[in-house]
């Protein structure tokens, strides 16, 4: 039987400059992106820099950009992707690349945290554990954006983000809206605040990418048009 291969086109280089290097990789059955990617650093190029870990679609650290789309590497098999036996592969956009596929995430998670995307407890650890009716309606809908995984694959998809460097993003955004609805969070208040300011969740456009991209199936675009909603009705009990 001949053997067939792929023809994969990589980015290499860092924040001042890089260019692309193709490489021809032997082709398989249930091969992913990823599998692709490590065959190049273990038999054609060592120097060839990319992150991973999990490899099972749990930690999301093998995110990157599979002809011009956000994807997990991990969960992308090739055959649902390539082009005429050929793939392009780079790093998230919308980030600060390191080197070759390794994104920058410290702006997204900079992001993450304006957005006060950090639990503001509502008792200390020498209370009794507060019990939450998990059927209770802002239950559910926190509930709807905690297997949020920071993958920062809405991120890369937003064309918001690439149009607006101020603009939090989709996912610190879902993260506010999931806190806001948290019987357990006791700052709501400054959640709102957080997030109607400049780059705030007023400049998205509601085009819907990040719901689209997300490898979980989360919805951030909702998540974004709540708060859209209570920050305006914030905003109107402030004036009156």
């Amino acid at each position: 039987m001949q053997k067939t291969y792929l023809h994969v086109t990589v980015s290499r280089g860092d924040a001042k400059g890089g260019h692309k290097d193709t490489f021809k990789v032997p082709a398989h059955d249930n091969q992913t992106v990823l599998d692709v990617v490590s065959w190049i650093q273990q038999n054609a190029d060592p120097t060839l820099s990319y992150r991973f870990a999990c490899r099972v679609g749990m930690c999301g650290s093998c995110a990157m950009m599979v002809n011009g789309q956000p994807r997990w590497t991990c969960r992308t098999h090739v055959k649902k992707v390539t082009e005429n036996d050929r793939v392009d592969i780079a790093p998230l956009r919308n980030l600060p690349v390191i080197k070759d596929l390794v994104a920058d995430m410290d702006p997204f998670f900079d992001k993450w945290i304006a957005a006060e995307g950090l639990h503001h407890p509502t008792r200390d650890r020498s209370d009794p554990i507060e019990q939450i009716d998990p059927l209770t309606p802002d239950r559910v809908t926190a509930n709807a954006g905690i297997e949020c995984i920071n993958c920062s694959v809405c991120y890369a998809a937003c064309d918001t983000v690439a149009g607006n460097a101020d603009y939090l993003g989709p996912a610190a955004l879902q993260r506010a809206w999931t806190l806001y609805n948290d019987a357990k969070d006791a700052q709501k208040q400054v959640i709102l605040d957080a997030v109607s300011g400049n780059g705030g969740c007023h400049n998205c456009h509601s085009m819907g990418s990040c719901t689209h991209y997300c490898p979980n199936d989360l919805d951030p675009m909702s998540a974004i048009a709540g708060l859209k909603r209570e920050t305006a009705r914030s905003f109107f009990k402030r004036r009156t």
